[in-house]
Formats: structure tokens, sequence, C-alpha cells
């Protein structure tokens, strides 16, 4: 889907776009606005974070006693390979045996990254024993379809404990795709996913009213939780966010993202066909832009 708001003026030389990524992610997105030539306006709606409550959730499953009974984890965020790579700082020994069936490591798109010779030696001595999965399509969905079929073997899910919000669907829909493909998930809350606070939205708001913001990027659909919430401090919804800026479009990082936003009320005028990585989503804004430019 590429369609936008037929307002969106053709003269905008450097169109303003704000996102609301967590920290995590924010650098990447930035720097890939920028260097198409848009200004970025970073308004985080979320902090996404591991936290001393988080790892020692975590850290009871980083041993050969515990992890030997597991045939994969399901990494679905960048932060929760960080958590567990955290975890396992200060262990003495490796949590995997270095004997025993292949072990699977699944990561979404550019997540993977993370999964170098470092982490996998923290979990295994044995480097052979560990297969990296990325799948091709980066959702959850595609995630489960690239680990197969589970057979009741069990894999470990690093998730967000969600604070300040309401736990959006796509971790419990994860966790029963999981169970419907033959695998036994184990969830395990590896760190936190909360509320930047009540004022969180006020840059955006303080731009709309100039009239001057143009794109909203979303990442995911508890960013348009957050942002929703802080609006309603200010006395405002994201219908009453658009007058202000009437050729304001919203863009969505991915279909999951556009179907949490539109479940919330949020119309998404721009959804990336490619998701591995941010320059889908800004790919289809230059699309987008360009129709109104020409």
């Amino acid at each position: 889907m590429l369609a936008a708001s037929s307002s969106i003026p053709i003269s905008v030389d450097k169109p303003t776009i704000a996102f609301t990524t967590p920290p995590n992610y924010a650098g990447r997105l930035s720097h890939v606005l920028t260097l198409n030539g848009y200004n970025p306006l970073w308004c985080p709606t979320l902090i996404v974070e591991p936290t001393p409550h988080t790892i020692s959730l975590l850290k009871p499953y980083l041993s050969p006693q515990n992890l030997d009974q597991f045939s994969a984890i399901a990494f679905t965020s960048r932060t929760a390979i960080k958590a567990f790579s955290d975890a396992a700082n200060d262990l003495t020994e490796p949590p995997l045996s270095p004997s025993g069936d292949i072990f699977t490591i699944a990561a979404l798109g550019k997540d993977s990254e993370l999964l170098d010779d470092d982490f996998i030696s923290k979990l295994c001595d044995n480097l052979k024993r560990i297969r990296v999965i990325v799948p091709p399509k980066a959702t959850p969905s595609g995630l489960i379809a690239s680990l197969g079929v589970g057979g009741g073997r069990r894999v470990l899910c690093p998730v967000p404990l969600v604070v300040g919000l309401d736990e959006p669907p796509v971790v419990p829909n994860f966790l029963r795709e999981l169970h419907a493909s033959g695998w036994v998930p184990v969830r395990v809350n590896a760190y936190e996913t909360r509320w930047c606070g009540p004022d969180c939205a006020e840059e955006i708001v303080k731009i709309a009213e100039d009239g001057h913001l143009h794109v909203v990027v979303f990442t995911s659909s508890a960013e348009v939780e957050g942002l929703l919430k802080s609006l309603k401090e200010f006395g405002l919804n994201f219908d009453s966010l658009r007058k202000r800026s009437p050729e304001m479009i919203v863009a969505a990082h991915g279909p999951v993202t556009a179907a949490g936003a539109e479940r919330l009320g949020v119309k998404v005028d721009v959804v990336s066909s490619k998701f591995d990585s941010f320059d889908g989503v800004v790919d289809a804004i230059n699309v987008t832009l360009a129709k109104f430019r020409s």
C-alpha cells in the first residue's frame, strides 16, 4: 500500500518526519532519514531495555541443566538478544552443552547481526552445534515458518514485559502460532517496554500546530499506543493532530505495525513491503512523496 492524502504539498524541499522509535533503534532510522534528505524529529514514546528484574528472570534458564531442555531460542527483537547477552556475561561456563542435537537460534532481519561468533561462544563452546536462522520475511510468522514443525520440542522466547501500556497482541499471537506449529513455547520476560510518560508527544504536538509535520513513522504498535496516550494528556487524539497538519501521512514499518495501528484507530497511509531494515519504510515514503512533487 502506497497511498497518501492528496493535500501533501509538492513544494516541501525537506519534509519533517517524526518517528516514535525507542532509543535502541532510533539512531539507525534517523541516519536513513537524513541520508534521504529529510528532517528527522525523534519523539520516543517507549523505552525498551533490560532491567535488573528482567535479567533475574532470564538467568535461571542459562545453565546446561535448563537450556539443554530446549531445542531453540526465538528472538523477535534486538533488545531480546542484548538481554540474553547481558545475562550471560558473568557466567563461568556457556549455558548450552557442547554435545547434543543441533540447537537453533532465530532472529529477524538486521537483528541477526548481533548473533556473531562472540554471542554464540557465550552460548556454547561448540559453534558447530549452533544453527542460526534468519527468515526471508522479517515477521514473527516468518520466523515460525523458518523454524519448521516443532514436534513437541521446547523453544525459549525472550519477550518484553509491557509496563504502563496494554500488551499488544503481537507476543501472545506469536506464542499461539508457535504452539500451533507443534512447538512448546516458554515465555520469559527478558526486558521491559515502558511508556515514556505523559509529555512524550509534546514535540509532535508543537510542530503539528505549526502545520509543518509531514510524516509520522511508527515501527511498532506499542509506539502508537504510547503516542495516543500522551496525546490524550494534551486533550487531543490522532484525528485532531491530522487537522493541525492536514498534509501529514502515517507510515508503518511493516504489516504487523500497520495492523496494530489500525486496530488502535490510526489510519496508515504507507506500509513498507520490505521491512528487514528501515530502508524499506523510507523507500516507501520516498515513492509516496515523489508522486506529489511531480
